[in-house]
């Protein structure tokens, strides 16, 4: 019954001092939110990063041109500017690669076109992709109306087009779009697919781009010298290393690099950018844990002073349960129990706030919501370590008080 009289009279103690114990509740509330929001946050990002880099599939690489204005040379030499992948090169390694995997080939043709139907026009921001008929399954696009490009139309160059679901949504608002002509980047093509939305996630978005036959794509670039991307998914993650090294040979081989020299391309695995990201995020978490563990030292030592502030009020309550018979172990459990009753509420109120604030900022970022049952559980646990920390000098002073002198005290 030790523990349920002393619970009953911390919670006695707070009522009676209700705006002392919110004021420190509120504390403790916003030292915890800034902890919890700050990680809720990262781990709804990293959840959302790892859904968009796993479109690709985690048994993918591509290859492409290294990028420009690396110098390979030493202090004072030339810097030199890597070959761009040629479409004849690119469609070499599709055609000659007979590794188990499926190679697909892709090319940017604008970065800031315009499509138009009718009196319906889009802001310049869309980007034409060209690809070839595994192009879509490469970047984990799905086709909700329509169809896909077939190898020969891949080929062949022909006048049509897959649009983005947003696109498609703002040329045609809700009439089917299959079998409409529109123009895209001062392009007259027939539209025979709409993507299904994915929604405005991390990175490459599929709702905002038009797709085009890879060969179409290359004769209307925009750019006079474009390099293509060559992206190769593997049947089994075991395949990997080696048919890495069996499409590093041959591309070598296709694009004539001597046994000394080094590659003038570079493979990246999907998940490569995926790793880098998530390393940048785990430093950001550290910052954030310490701003967060900053707070809560800071509400620590508020919730001690007014613990010891409290002990000092009842002094004489403090006399009197001992008089009767109260030990210093009931009267030490009685100041804790009572600090840590106050570090729950705050923290309550403070992983409530973490996780909806958290959630709020991932989503406005194109995250997910999520709940973060590890954060909260640990926040409930820190909570009880702040009680424990903050409330043990106070209950330790109040439980050596001779009792006749508390009697004495006013």
């Amino acid at each position: 019954m030790t523990y349920t009289e002393n619970i009953r009279l911390a919670l006695q103690s707070i009522r009676s001092n209700r705006l002392r114990t919110m004021l420190t509740a509120l504390i403790i509330a916003i030292g915890l939110s800034a902890l919890v929001g700050i990680l809720t946050t990262l781990d709804a990002v990293k959840t959302s990063m790892t859904d968009a880099f796993s479109s690709m599939g985690a048994n993918a690489f591509t290859i492409r041109n290294k990028g420009t204005g690396i110098r390979f040379g030493g202090p004072g030499q030339e810097a030199k500017s890597s070959k761009a992948i040629r479409y004849e090169d690119a469609i070499a390694l599709k055609k000659q690669f007979v590794g188990p995997a499926t190679v697909t080939v892709s090319v940017i043709a604008s970065g800031a076109a315009t499509a138009k139907y009718g009196q319906h026009k889009t802001n310049p921001n869309i980007n034409i992709r060209g690809v070839d008929e595994n192009g879509l399954k490469s970047l984990g696009a799905d086709i909700a109306n329509g169809r896909n490009f077939t190898p020969e139309e891949s080929d062949q160059g022909a006048n049509i087009c897959i649009l983005g679901s947003e696109i498609a949504t703002t040329l045609f608002k809700k009439e089917s779009p299959i079998d409409k002509f529109i123009n895209a980047g001062g392009n007259r093509v027939k539209v025979i697919g709409v993507l299904v939305s994915k929604g405005s996630g991390m990175g490459f978005s599929t709702d905002r781009a038009i797709f085009f036959p890879l060969y179409k794509a290359k004769v209307i670039n925009a750019s006079p010298n474009p390099s293509y991307t060559i992206s190769v998914m593997v049947l089994k993650p075991e395949q990997m290393e080696n048919v890495i090294g069996e499409a590093t040979a041959e591309f070598r081989n296709i694009r004539k690099i001597k046994i000394k020299e080094p590659n003038d391309f570079e493979i990246t695995k999907s998940d490569a950018l995926a790793q880098t990201l998530f390393k940048d995020l785990a430093m950001i978490a550290v910052g954030g844990i310490a701003i967060g563990v900053i707070t809560l030292i800071g509400a620590s030592i508020g919730l001690m002073n007014i613990m010891l502030v409290s002990v000092t009020e009842r002094t004489r309550e403090i006399g009197i349960r001992k008089a009767i018979g109260a030990n210093p172990s009931v009267i030490r459990k009685q100041f804790l129990i009572e600090a840590i009753i106050i570090c729950l509420m705050g923290g309550a109120m403070g992983i409530l706030f973490g996780v909806l604030l958290g959630n709020a900022i991932s989503l406005m970022m194109g995250g997910s919501f999520i709940v973060p049952w590890l954060f909260i559980f640990g926040g409930f646990v820190l909570c009880v370590l702040v009680g424990v920390a903050s409330g043990y000098y106070p209950a330790k002073k109040a439980s050596k008080l001779d009792p006749v002198e508390a009697l004495r005290y006013e």
